[in-house]
């Protein structure tokens, strides 16, 4: 009904009109930057926001994880809508000593998922637009692909991708892909993990973890910073009713979903009711030696 919900069509000339209105929530889910622009207008209110920017969101595969089913779940998740969600498995950090038979175990459910040309899938997604495929075409590094990497301009077509031995230091790895590139890095101990994370735009909307291992689980649950966390499995969280879904710090404030959402949008009235009986005189001045007894009741 038109008195709960008014939709406004539009892009960047709607939103910067609306955003120029006073309002009692803003709720934005995006970029980072369009972010930034979003909060800035809500101060001039003091208009409290809720922000869902997503950033890099790392899959870590650990020695212990369970390959084949991961390698089905990582690619269902990392491809689906070509890789353009907010929640998108954004980089694999996978141990060394099943790097190698992981990358197999990854190509092989590509091809079974897409076929040998995957524009030719009908279950494979185009790029929304020009500008993100030419953004995307420039992070693909033509001699670490490993399958994929072939595109058409003119359908806005990218191949699923596959990366492998990618640095911190690759422009793949200094902004949010969303796009079907995966890149592949490798760690060694858990403290490698931290590095590769920790340089990478900050605090990630979401963060994966395939492993039988609950020591390792539980450390790299304790010890990373992101918005929420599946283990052995990629983006079910979000659909879950009974968990909050946000982000931290340059991937969003807030929460929603399920309850939290009712939360997201109320205020919380803080309300105490007293009765006109007892009166206590002590609390009222003047206090003159009634101070020394409130001091004991205080303590």
């Amino acid at each position: 009904e038109p008195n709960f919900v008014t939709y406004i069509p539009g892009a960047v000339a709607e939103t910067t009109a609306l955003l120029k209105q006073r309002f009692d929530h803003i709720f934005f889910t995006g970029s980072v930057k369009v972010g930034t622009i979003v909060m800035a207008a809500a101060a001039r209110y003091l208009t409290p926001v809720t922000l869902e920017l997503g950033g890099k969101s790392p899959c870590i595969v650990d020695k212990d994880a369970n390959l084949e089913v991961a390698a089905k779940r990582i690619v269902a998740t990392k491809f689906m809508n070509a890789g353009q969600t907010c929640v998108a498995p954004d980089y694999l950090i996978v141990h060394q000593q099943i790097k190698e038979q992981f990358l197999e175990h990854l190509k092989h459910r590509i091809r079974q998922c897409y076929g040998e040309n995957p524009a030719h899938s009908p279950d494979y997604a185009r790029i929304v637009n020009d500008g993100h495929f030419a953004r995307i075409c420039a992070l693909i590094d033509e001699s670490k692909v490993i399958i994929g990497g072939d595109s058409d301009v003119q359908c806005r077509y990218i191949a699923p991708t596959v990366m492998r031995d990618v640095t911190t230091h690759d422009p793949v790895m200094s902004e949010e892909i969303f796009g079907p590139v995966l890149p592949v890095l490798d760690y060694q101990d858990l403290d490698e993990i931290y590095s590769i994370i920790s340089a990478t735009p900050e605090h990630p909307l979401a963060c994966y973890i395939f492993s039988e291992n609950k020591r390792v689980q539980g450390t790299l649950l304790t010890k990373l910073q992101f918005g929420g966390a599946c283990v052995n499995n990629c983006v079910l969280h979000i659909i879950n009713p009974y968990l909050p879904f946000g982000g931290v710090g340059q991937s969003g404030m807030g929460a929603y979903h399920g309850f939290h959402g009712f939360e997201c949008f109320s205020h919380k009235k803080g309300v105490l009711r007293s009765r006109n009986w007892p009166d206590v005189p002590l609390v009222y001045a003047p206090y003159g030696k009634k101070l020394k007894l409130l001091r004991k009741l205080m303590h």
